[in-house]
């Protein structure tokens, strides 16, 4: 059974930290997380030789540290047990692989790199690298769990995000609503009208969704539809879910269907590098 207990925070020293920061203390308290960590790597050799007689006479992990120790401290408003980890390493993505490993981390909560100024701690590597969850948070999140979008494409793979909705409805208030995305494929475009096909591909979806719902052991969710046609997957999902004022969009690291590639690898990947202006929630 899947279970949300410890978080890792990845902090950069970028103004984001502080959102990152307060959406940690926030789903501390919705989702009685055990213990927070904040992590954070400091990369010396990058700065070491431009700036080594400036920095010759400065403990620069003591004034990072206490820098972070304020973020924190003005930031994280919950109970929770909270750690500030800080560690000298050339890759940071092996740093915060090592650390979710040895503190038995359920969530890693990074930046949105493409919302803010900063190259940001996280990496499509970091993203292939973990086997936990990642959570993607933008600038300025809404502080909200009421309306959740959840991507699925009916495949085995998709079906561990409903393991994460239900924990969602058990300790909050969160309002489900799986989302598929179709395209009329294009195979057969040349001999048969896509207006005709359109109903049908709808008629099998829906029944399909029900068929798929039924066996999630997922309770009172709402279901929706929607054609890709032009735009991506990928796009046409995070417009819609933005369109629709969701608080939170839920995906799976892969799948797999035969009239959509939602949740593929490479679509993921997509939204993940995508300019989202609500938190993405990844489940490996």
């Amino acid at each position: 059974m899947k279970s949300i207990k410890n978080l890792l925070v990845a902090l950069d020293l970028t103004d984001i930290d502080r959102d990152l920061i307060r959406y940690a203390s926030f789903l501390s308290e919705e989702l009685d997380i055990q213990k927070v960590y904040f992590v954070h790597n400091i990369k010396k050799y990058e700065i070491s030789e431009l700036f080594a007689e400036q920095l010759k006479d400065i403990d620069l992990d003591k004034v990072i540290s206490e820098e972070l120790d304020e973020k924190v401290s003005e930031n994280f408003t919950s109970d929770t047990q909270h750690e500030v980890l800080i560690s000298e390493d050339p890759y940071t993505e092996s740093l915060i692989n090592y650390v979710v490993h040895k503190y038995m981390i359920d969530l890693v909560i990074v930046g949105n790199k493409n919302n803010h100024v900063g190259t940001g701690i996280i990496s499509d590597k970091l993203l292939r690298l973990l086997k936990c969850d990642i959570l993607s948070v933008p600038k300025e999140p809404a502080l909200d769990l009421q309306n959740v979008w959840v991507g699925t494409d009916f495949s085995n793979e998709s079906k561990k995000v409903f393991g994460l909705t239900n924990i969602l409805q058990k300790k909050t208030r969160s309002q489900i609503t799986a989302v598929h995305i179709y395209n009329v494929p294009i195979q057969f475009a040349p001999y048969l009208d896509k207006e005709e096909m359109v109903p049908k591909i709808e008629k099998h979806t829906r029944e399909k969704f029900q068929k798929f719902l039924s066996k999630s052991d997922s309770k009172e969710i709402s279901t929706k539809i929607i054609r890709g046609r032009e735009a991506s997957i990928s796009e046409k999902l995070s417009t819609e879910a933005q369109k629709a004022g969701a608080d939170l969009l839920i995906v799976g690291d892969k799948g797999g269907n035969v009239f959509s590639s939602l949740l593929v690898g490479s679509v993921t990947d997509e939204l993940f590098s995508s300019q989202l202006k609500i938190p993405l929630w990844i489940v490996k």
